[in-house]
């Protein structure tokens, strides 16, 4: 994958459903030919759980939910997957087109950045392999498939789900980098939330910028491009606002 420049969008914290309404807006812009390839990372506020597009069922017990005095959101994403918790921690997204191959080989490339970037701060991550009560699995950090990417201990680090549009792609992501280990064992109670073993040089920092500029660095080397830093601008908000109202991201 060769393109001369990547947006680059700064880290925003917001609510799910803005979140997923930008992921929406930039896929169709990128479609339309409107925008070029971009790359954002994003963190979540108040705290959610993601549906994967076609997800219809979940516990009920997860509407009642809330962290920190706020009820969590439910969100439904535009691309596929099973339910992702987001707190504590960092999503990215890339959306992009002229990418050659199966999905899985598409996965892949765009994961490659990913695994760079990762092993620069020293922690190797590698594939899962699909098991067998993933699609009956509503969590998505159960069970790794091959487009997920795992620590050494076998515990998943990211997972990422995909949507295509006219054969632009939006693909993008979850790093659970410091989730609230009593948090997440009531939404997951059957699945441990990973534990991210840094090199000594590494520990203390905080994990959110030291994670961004290792990625940042690292999809510039995998995806031969130059990332050029541009914010949203307020007319872009406004039109990502409008595309808020359809609904879209309501979990009904």
């Amino acid at each position: 994958m060769t393109n001369d420049k990547f947006r680059l969008i700064p880290l925003l914290s917001a609510s799910g459903k803005v979140q997923m309404a930008i992921d929406g807006w930039l896929l169709e812009q990128h479609r339309l030919g409107l925008h070029p390839p971009a790359l954002r990372f994003y963190t979540w506020s108040p705290a959610a759980i993601s549906l994967g597009y076609h997800q219809r069922r979940w516990p009920d017990f997860w509407e009642n939910l809330s962290w920190e005095n706020t009820k969590l959101d439910l969100v439904r994403r535009p691309t596929g997957g099973r339910a992702v918790l987001h707190q504590g921690d960092l999503t990215y997204a890339i959306i992009t087109s002229g990418i050659s191959g199966s999905r899985m080989q598409v996965y892949q490339k765009l994961c490659e950045f990913l695994i760079v970037g990762w092993r620069s701060l020293g922690v190797n991550l590698h594939y899962g392999t699909a098991g067998r009560g993933y699609i009956h699995n509503p969590n998505c950090f159960a069970t790794p498939t091959g487009a997920d990417l795992l620590l050494d201990n076998g515990s998943k680090l990211i997972g990422s789900a995909q949507v295509y549009r006219d054969g632009a792609i939006l693909q993008h992501g979850s790093m659970l980098l410091q989730p609230d280990k009593s948090l997440f064992s009531q939404v997951f109670p059957e699945t441990a939330p990973p534990t991210i073993n840094l090199p000594l040089h590494q520990q203390g920092k905080n994990l959110i910028p030291t994670a961004i500029q290792a990625l940042i660095w690292a999809a510039e080397i995998c995806f031969n491009t130059q990332l050029v830093l541009q914010p949203l601008s307020d007319l872009e908000w406004k039109l990502i606002q409008a595309q808020l109202k359809d609904g879209s991201f309501a979990c009904n």
